[in-house]
């Protein structure tokens, strides 16, 4: 087998790239980069029924959007078919593999007989040894892998361990289609071996395929690769992970406002762990990771620790990078196409000067999104209940108070605010807070927000002043 590793990533394009996809692109990659090898990625859109374009954009999208790029160009397995094709003649003229002209009402007779014995259906080899020249003239026939019938084939899984299955209820498979179109199974492992490919990491749903791959494997007389099999996620009740839990595109996680890099970082403590570390790079990643620590049980998503995991991150990123990733953000959901809409260059400086005070308090980029709506709001401002409340009769007064105070200053800034708020506060005998409370909700229609006197700067000196006069004179 080849010194380097070579991993691949090989979504089918019926559907968006889900979240446990992303997961399985993410250990490959890891493995990959860890080991000094490489991650290839392959398009399996030999169902041309399902497969679409517009999947294909969204799967090819999302893994830019995460960093998880195959290395080259993607190979697309329905280009291959020709490939695939001549090794099961190959295999047929090898007497490894034969032609099978079993009609569907034969088959549909297998079933339906294993079905009253109580046991699975399989394919009772009944052209296995037979002459294809006993077959009509013209028959459709299908081609199928010469199985080993007794015995077991082993295998040797990085994560499961050793697994074992009984090969007479493996039974010979289909390689070629009536139509000579491949199988999943033999385009599988054609296009594995044809890429080099040395480390299978997949869901542990396809274990029994691995049995089944081996076998064409070893009649083709080719290396079989190291498998690993990951166990599938599930949702935090335990059940398996449907919509409700989180089984949704990665690009729906873009549009909730998480962090590529955070999500990352949770994907990768979902079934992998290294000790007790919870926040981590990715370059402590690739440095930590081996395929054999990967969980052998399922793991259970947890969209309260994404959201925690996602807060730190957002956090920690510097101002500029999360603003960056601000932006980015904005054309996946309406209410940021809407904030585009209107983003001029002083719009976008006010919310760039906001973003300290306003990620302290969010944990997703749609929080902040929300957090920094009090900056473009349209007078009058709309108030929340709780806001309202703060306006009453003692609230106005004090907001009357501070206006006049408010428009002699000159020099407009978060600190000379605060003076003439803290004196004003002082000579009518109140906490700070009684002054700001009602300040913050005329300003900001909420009754949360960044420090009160950040709101104050970024907004200016004078919006600042007519959002007060509306309330003072409203």
């Amino acid at each position: 087998m080849a010194d380097t590793v070579v991993t691949r990533f090989a979504p089918s394009p019926t559907g968006y790239l889900h979240i446990g996809g992303a997961r399985t692109a993410l250990f490959n990659w890891l493995w990959a980069r860890h080991t000094g090898g490489k991650m290839l990625l392959r398009i399996e859109d030999t169902d041309r029924e399902r497969s679409t374009d517009a999947a294909i954009d969204a799967i090819l999208d999302g893994l830019r959007w995460l960093g998880l790029e195959g290395e080259g160009e993607p190979l697309f397995q329905f280009a291959r078919a020709q490939r695939h094709a001549e090794v099961a003649h190959e295999m047929v003229a090898r007497g490894l593999a034969y032609r099978c002209f079993a009609t569907q009402a034969e088959l549909e007779a297998m079933r339906e007989l294993a079905a009253k014995e109580g046991r699975p259906p399989r394919y009772d080899g009944r052209w296995r040894d037979r002459d294809p020249s006993e077959a009509p003239e013209g028959a459709p026939f299908v081609v199928r892998l010469r199985m080993p019938q007794e015995g077991e084939t082993v295998v040797d899984d990085l994560v499961q361990g050793k697994v074992t299955f009984r090969n007479d209820v493996l039974d010979d498979f289909i390689l070629l289609r009536s139509d000579g179109t491949p199988t999943y199974m033999l385009a599988v492992v054609v296009d594995d071996h044809d890429m080099g490919v040395t480390h299978v990491i997949r869901g542990d749903d396809h274990l029994t395929n691995a049995a089944r791959q081996s076998q064409i494997y070893r009649a083709m007389g080719w290396d079989v690769p190291a498998w690993a099999h990951i166990p599938l996620i599930h949702g935090a009740d335990g059940a398996k992970l449907s919509k409700r839990h989180g089984a949704l595109g990665v690009d729906a996680y873009r549009a909730m406002g998480y962090l590529p890099d955070a999500l990352k970082n949770y994907l990768a403590r979902l079934g992998w762990s290294h000790g007790d570390d919870e926040i981590f790079s990715m370059d402590q990643a690739i440095g930590w990771f081996e395929v054999r620590d990967i969980n052998k049980s399922a793991a259970r998503f947890d969209f309260a620790k994404l959201e925690n995991i996602n807060g730190l991150y957002m956090r920690a990123t510097p101002d500029d990078a999360l603003f960056d990733a601000f932006l980015a953000f904005l054309p996946h959901t309406d209410e940021g196409r809407a904030l585009l809409a209107i983003l001029d260059e002083p719009l976008k400086a006010k919310i760039r000067m906001a973003l300290p005070g306003l990620k302290e308090r969010a944990k997703t980029l749609v929080e902040l999104l929300d957090g920094c709506r009090f900056i473009h709001a349209v007078r009058p401002l709309a108030m929340e209940e709780k806001a309202a409340a703060l306006l009453d009769a003692a609230g106005v007064g004090v907001l009357a108070a501070l206006l006049p105070r408010l428009e002699a200053v000159e020099d407009w800034s978060a600190a000379s605010t605060e003076a003439v708020v803290r004196a004003y506060a002082e000579e009518a005998g109140l906490k700070l807070g009684k002054a700001a409370q009602p300040l913050r909700a005329a300003l900001t229609g909420r009754t949360t927000s960044p420090g009160i006197f950040d709101v104050l700067a970024v907004l200016g000196r004078e919006e600042t002043l007519a959002r007060l006069g509306d309330r003072v004179t409203g």
